[in-house]
This record gives C-alpha cells, structure tokens and sequence, in this order.
C-alpha cells in the first residue's frame, strides 16, 4: 500500500530550471538535464508522497485528469522502482505523456488532496513531474515500442489535422487494425505542438521520436495536403470508410483598434510559427524581437510562451498586459475552492527570465512614425464590470498614458475554427461558439464524419484534446465495426468543474 505519511517525511521538490541568464541564450529545455540515476531516486522520493486516496480527485475527469490517468497507481509503482510497469500504467490511459509531462498545466495537481490545505500539507504531489520522468525513462530504455495490430480490419479512416487530437485518434483506430491516413496542411506535423508552443517548452524531437513509432505501428501521414483544396472532400469521401476532423480553432482573436494597421503590430501566432520554424532550420524568423520594445496583449500561456519567445530572440525590453486585476499569490476559497482550477497568480518559466507584467490595463490605440512602424502604445487604466445578465466589459477608470512599442503581439485567444472548403462541402456548419458541434457518439451532421479536439471544444488544454482523440476514436470504431473495446475517456459535453 501507499505510504499514509510520505506527504509529511518528503518536501515537495519541482523539477529544477537551468539559470535564467544561461537559459535565454538557447532553445534548449529549460529544465536541467539530471543524471539519470539521481533522478529516478528523487522522483521516487516525491512519488512517496502520495497517499492513494479512497477517492482520487487527481484523476477525475472534471476535477483533475480527463484522461483518466492512474495516477496513484503508477505513483506507487514509481514508489517501489517498478519503471517498466509505471510506464504501461501510464500508457494505458495516455497515448503521449511526454507531451503532457511537459506543457500541460497539471489540472491533477490543483485536484490532489494534499492541495486542500497546501501550507500545512506541503502541497500537491509533483504529478507532472513524476509523469514526465515515467515517460522519459520509458523511452531511454528502450520500453516505447510499436504495438502493431494482429488483425487488420480493411476498414479507412481519414483523420484531418495532426495536433493532438488527430494525432491521439489516429494511434487509437491504426491500432484498432483501422488503415488510417493523416492529413495535415503544414510542411510538418504536429500542429500547435510543432509550430505554437515554443522549443525550449517542447522539443520538437519529442514529437518525430513519437511520429516513427506511429508509423512503425502503419499509420500514413501526408503533408503539405489541405483537405478540401489540394484534396477535394469528393476524393476524401472515396477513400476513406470514416472521417475524423481534428483541424483545431485557430481563428485569432484580434483588436481592431486604431493604428492596428501599423508595421510591428501582429497576432501571437505570427510571432510564435516563424521562430518555431527557425528553430526547425528554416532560416531566420521574419517577425523577431531582436532589439524592440516588445509589448504582449494577454495575460494567458499564449502570451507568456510570446515572452519566452521574444527574450531569445534579444528583447530590449518586454511588457505582457492584462486588463484583469492580479490575482492572490494562494487560492481563496470563496473565489476558487478545492478541487476547482485555483485562480491564483502563475509565474511560468517565462516569467522567471524578465520583463514587467501590468495588470487592469487596456490597449486603447498604437501610434507609429512616418514609415508606418509602431512606436507607442497608448494604454489606460480599467475595471472589468459585469451587467445585471452576467456579461462582461472592460471599462476605462484613469488617464490615458503611453509606453514604448516596437513590436506589439496580440496573444488575447482564439474564436473558433476556421471556416474552410473542407467544413462547407461536407456540409457541416459551426454552432455559436464558432465549434463543430457532435452527438454523443462525437459523430457530426455529415454521415460517418467525427471531430474532436480544439475543433470541437474551442481553444483548450493538450491533454483534453489527447482525451477527446481517444474517445472519438471510439465513435469511429463502433461506426465501422458495430462495437468496440476502445476506451472513451470523456463525453463531448464533459466540462471542467469550474465556479464561472
């Protein structure tokens, strides 16, 4: 059994960041690379920590983990240096726990019961760090290997899109004994997790390791191919038994204020897909920091990843605003109680490397020079209000004032899927939050055509797309063969368990 008092003999220890000064000056992770020996001792000593609870709110899949991780369990076998066997644990719910070792934000920690009463308890259990150290030691020793299917089933399932969600779909079905093609529009794959979170978050070898694996296993990938325009969805329909649409919802959310119009003005993804493809070996970024006075608009992990970003690329200064109050340095339990997501103040590695954060400030308007580059951005001081029907506003409360701007990055969210060829002619249209709507099945209007994912849910977390994969990956199975013994680990209408 768990150890009842691990929590009280161990001091939570978080995985360690190489110095700030040393860090900015390279792509590589942020985090020390440990030797590998001490490292499983240390984790091993953090795995003690948990308590198996009777009812284990880190893997609930409103409060904690939708994946439906096992936490406790391969925390206890960490425990007693059984890797292999952690590793198969983990696996078994979660097709890539490198991914989610890395950049998810750990819904699981904030679920742990230690997180109840953190100052007396020490806090949560590093889940995410343990995870990430399962995965590693799995992969460095050889224990990630093709799982090939004994029978295959002539049945083809065209997936579109190969972020997470696609990518999580398409290992489950090919493993099913599906024949199961990829489509991605970019050069490479990955999605968000190739070209929008940054190297030094996510090394992009993490993903060609996983891609290989999912080849070996029979999967095709085809790049460089839009679904409805290098591919008619006439041509897609003729191939494939079943569709899955994993496109995700990269329509930005933009600010048209005035001077937006101006040279250095973008969306964070213009700033973010260009120094990802440097880093690929592209050539140099065409929108870099180097040199300007960067001001981000977003207070979210979008934003902070832009910050990352411009510190390497040689800011000369950065500013991320947000036009909500700074929130406590601990969780209020009128604002946001166990096990909800705490609503506290999150200082990313970003962070730790510079720049200033200011807070109940709005972009009111950009001014520029005579060539028509930004210089300043004029900003003022706001309330967030709500009317009487709960909707919000942003209202100016002070003086207009201004800061310098050589570079302005929207990274305020995005509103939805983009509206294509590929959604029009398979005749599926977008509900009012700009999603593709299912039924329960994860089956869309258009007959024998699924989605998953950032398409479906809107802008979210990794590891609800990895579990919407997997579970729509199910829908498409029972399609094709009547029944299934694939998992499902989320309901299309599963929320977080939030206060709002």
């Amino acid at each position: 059994m768990a150890d009842p008092r691990g929590f009280l003999n161990v001091d939570k220890v978080e995985d360690r960041a190489r110095p700030a000064a040393d860090r900015v000056k390279d792509w590589d992770d942020v985090y020390i690379d440990h030797d590998p020996l001490q490292l499983r001792i240390e984790v091993a000593g953090q795995a003690r920590r948990c308590m198996d609870c009777g009812i284990p709110f880190c893997h609930s899949g409103t409060a904690g983990c939708p994946l439906g991780n096992l936490i406790p369990e391969w925390n206890d076998l960490v425990r007693r240096d059984r890797w292999d066997a952690a590793s198969e644990r983990l696996h078994a719910t979660n097709n890539f726990p490198e991914f989610t070792g890395k950049i998810c934000p750990a819904p699981c920690e904030s679920a742990c019961v230690l997180s109840i009463a953190e100052k007396t308890t020490g806090g949560s259990v590093t889940i995410k760090r343990i995870e990430k150290t399962i995965a590693e030691t799995a992969w460095r020793d050889g224990g990630v290997e093709p799982k090939i299917p004994a029978v295959r089933t002539g049945r083809s399932v065209g997936v579109v899109g190969s972020g997470p969600a696609g990518l999580a779909a398409a290992q489950q079905l090919t493993r099913a004994g599906h024949d199961v093609t990829v489509y991605e529009r970019d050069d490479r794959l990955g999605g968000l997790l190739r070209y929008g979170i940054p190297e030094y978050k996510l090394q992009k070898s993490d993903i060609d390791r996983r891609l290989a694996q999912m080849r070996a296993e029979g999967t095709d990938f085809q790049t460089g191919c839009e679904v409805g325009v290098d591919l008619s969805v006439t041509e897609l329909r003729e191939r494939h038994d079943a569709v899955v649409l994993a496109v995700g919802a990269l329509a930005a959310r933009d600010n048209p204020v005035p001077g937006r119009e101006l040279t250095g003005v973008h969306l964070a993804m213009e700033h973010l897909v260009p120094a990802n493809r440097e880093c690929e070996g592209d050539g140099p970024s065409p929108v870099s920091a180097q040199g300007r006075d960067v001001v981000i608009i977003g207070g979210g992990d979008t934003g902070a990843d832009c910050l990352g970003t411009a510190h390497r690329q040689g800011a000369r200064s950065v500013t991320q605003l947000d036009y909500n109050p700074e929130l406590p340095a601990d969780r209020d339990e009128g604002l946001s109680p166990w096990p909800t997501w705490p609503l506290v103040m999150r200082t990313s590695s970003s962070h730790a490397e510079g720049g200033e954060r200011r807070y109940q400030v709005a972009v009111q308007r950009f001014r520029g020079d005579s060539s028509g580059h930004v210089t300043h951005l004029v900003l003022a001081e706001v309330e967030v209000r709500r009317d009487d029907t709960g909707k919000r506003s942003v209202v100016p409360v002070g003086e207009e004032f201004e800061i310098p701007c050589g570079m302005a990055l929207f990274a305020i969210g995005f509103e939805g899927v983009e509206h294509s060829a590929l959604l029009s002619d398979l005749g599926v249209d977008l509900d009012r939050r700009r999603t593709v709507p299912c039924g329960s099945d994860w089956e869309t209007a258009a007959d024998g055509v699924f989605v998953c994912g950032d398409a479906h849910r809107g802008a979210s977390l990794v590891v609800w797309a990895i579990a919407e994969g997997r579970a729509a990956a199910r829908g498409v199975d029972v399609f094709l063969m009547g029944a299934s013994d694939l998992p499902a680990p989320v309901h299309p209408d599963a929320l977080p368990l939030s206060v709002r």
